[in-house]
């Protein structure tokens, strides 16, 4: 059963996430943290955070790492195809039946009117990071790392990736100097 909701779960995402994988990364925290409750949010951001530094389309990632986690290889399998098959397939279709339609105003409506909604589930999503990171490291420091990430990527240009990684570089040396100070402080 849980291979079928694994299936089921990246299924949706596949088929609902219209926008590229930023856009369906809100549908795939609904599904493995809200409905299913196979991730907590702090473990969805983490996978999150990793899957942005790497290379690749972000929902596979994604699902491949999610599956793994769930349920093994067979899960990361299952997820992956889940989440790719819908999207080949609905391409195959889509694009072979738009194209013949693509100059008529109900075509051109339609991938306008999704825009708005996508930007809407980012967001939401950007807030719920945002108040869970106040939770964590406080006010103060959500807003430097906020204002400094956002500085750092728009206006210096650097990649999302390597502001990530340095960030996840920080946060590991600040965990481990705590505990080389109470060793130090204990002996």
């Amino acid at each position: 059963m849980k291979q079928y909701h694994l299936f089921i779960a990246f299924f949706r995402v596949g088929m609902l996430g219209y926008g590229g994988g930023p856009a369906s990364i809100p549908l795939v925290h609904k599904e493995v943290v809200e409905k299913y409750k196979w991730l907590s949010d702090d473990d969805f951001s983490d996978i999150l955070a990793l899957a942005n530094t790497l290379p690749g389309p972000i929902a596979t990632k994604m699902a491949g790492y999610i599956g793994y986690r769930v349920s093994g290889y067979t899960g990361m399998l299952n997820a992956i195809v889940a989440s790719i098959v819908p999207t080949i397939v609905l391409m195959i279709i889509l694009l072979t039946t738009l194209a013949s339609f693509k100059d008529q105003p109900w075509v051109q409506g339609m991938t306008k009117a999704v825009v708005p909604v996508v930007g809407v589930m980012l967001a939401v999503l950007t807030m719920d990071f945002v108040s869970k990171s106040k939770k964590g490291l406080g006010w103060t420091a959500a807003i430097i790392l906020i204002v400094v990430s956002f500085l750092a990527i728009e206006i210096l240009g650097i990649h999302p990736g390597i502001v990530i990684a340095i960030l996840l570089a920080a946060a590991l040396l600040k965990k481990d100097k705590p505990k080389e100070q109470q060793g130090g402080e204990q002996a």
